[in-house]
């Protein structure tokens, strides 16, 4: 085992060992910035709440800038033991989900020479990914930070096992109230139970067809789901109202509002239907130099992102962005979750590369 296979596993056994649920990232993020302060020192690095904006290089006019993108909360997930390594999986909350993507930042940025990186890079570190969009810390940093919407790429290292994932569905949630009457369990034809029709929609939506669309040559799959009903008090009681919430996944190329009276026009004038998420698609940008450049460092394979990530914010603000990072993707929010140790090293020798100076590397 090398000193940097070493490295990368005490840097994300040490991240796992700081817990960090959304709302509670203070902890690793006073962790991190003291760990990097100590190497870049405290000018490169601006506080922001709990999160982290981090200028590895001085700002240099001819060089493309770059982002590398973690966010530092995870889900709270239960777990057996204590973060632990056994054979080639790391055991820990946030392991895949995205601790090994920050391990790979913070050794990235320690290890190269940055007086020779062709582009100014810039790493942010941020809190409440996991929760509603509107609280996710992104935004505001994104506000309040002008000169990162002058970014030519950002990199999200979201799980992905070493595959970069393109662009990002937008995500649509919705509350659909169905209203009823009540009555006695044992006279239910004086009612109007409205579990009844919140079952009708809901056989409705199993009918739909997920409806693909492609750009750039990639799929994207639009589907509406329901995910949560709240309905019904006493046992003996027919219910006079039923919440359902759906989920509806949409393609790029459509705002989060245009998603949603799609879904409104559906419910038509059978329910109450009001947003509780609205959060925007992100575009592939396939053809993007940087990119492209990318795809050839040893990547696990290219494809879209059914699923959402923040790489649709930096699409808001004119910036591509791509998904790709070391951690287990099907492990993310997982009881017991772990990462894959040769990942980290895999993913290491992806960035390692992209910074590489080649004579068909667009960064030089």
């Amino acid at each position: 085992m090398t000193e940097l296979d070493h490295a990368l596993r005490d840097t994300l056994l040490t991240l796992t060992r700081i817990p960090s649920p959304i709302g509670e990232e203070a902890a690793l993020c006073d962790h991190v910035q003291e760990r990097l302060t100590s190497s870049l020192g405290s000018a490169a690095i601006t506080r922001f709440h709990d999160s982290l904006i981090v200028h590895a290089v001085a700002r240099r006019r001819d060089a493309p800038r770059i982002a590398l993108v973690g966010h530092l909360d995870t889900v709270r997930t239960e777990h057996d033991g204590p973060p632990r390594i056994e054979g080639n999986r790391l055991y820990g909350a946030g392991a895949a989900d995205m601790k090994s993507g920050l391990a790979i930042m913070i050794e990235l940025v320690e290890r190269m020479d940055r007086k020779t990186l062709p582009c100014d890079l810039t790493l942010i570190f941020y809190e409440r990914e996991e929760g509603p969009f509107e609280e996710n810390r992104l935004g505001p940093i994104l506000d309040t930070h002008p000169d990162l919407h002058e970014l030519d790429l950002a990199i999200c290292l979201e799980p992905s096992d070493n595959q970069m994932q393109l662009g990002a569905m937008g995500s649509v949630h919705a509350t659909l109230t169905f209203l009823g009457r009540t009555a006695h369990s044992a006279r239910p034809w004086q009612g109007d139970n409205a579990l009844y029709k919140v079952a009708k929609f809901i056989s409705e939506l199993e009918r739909q067809e997920p409806r693909d669309v492609e750009l750039d040559g990639y799929l994207y799959r639009e589907v509406m789901t329901p995910t949560v009903i709240q309905g019904g008090g006493p046992r003996n009681v027919v219910p006079g109202r039923a919440d359902l919430n759906v989920n509806y996944r949409f393609a790029p190329g459509r705002s989060p509002e245009e998603a949603f009276a799609e879904l409104r026009e559906l419910a038509g004038d059978r329910c109450r239907v009001q947003a509780t998420d609205l959060s925007p698609a992100g575009h592939p940008h396939a053809s993007d130099p940087y990119i492209r450049h990318l795809m050839r460092c040893g990547v696990n394979g290219v494809r879209s992102k059914q699923a959402w990530t923040d790489v649709a914010r930096f699409d808001a603000i004119g910036v591509p962005g791509v998904n790709l990072g070391p951690g287990t993707a099907a492990q993310a929010h997982q009881p017991n979750e772990y990462t894959e140790l040769d990942q980290l090293l895999h993913g290491y020798a992806i960035f390692e590369r992209f910074f590489e100076k080649t004579d068909d590397n667009p960064l030089y």
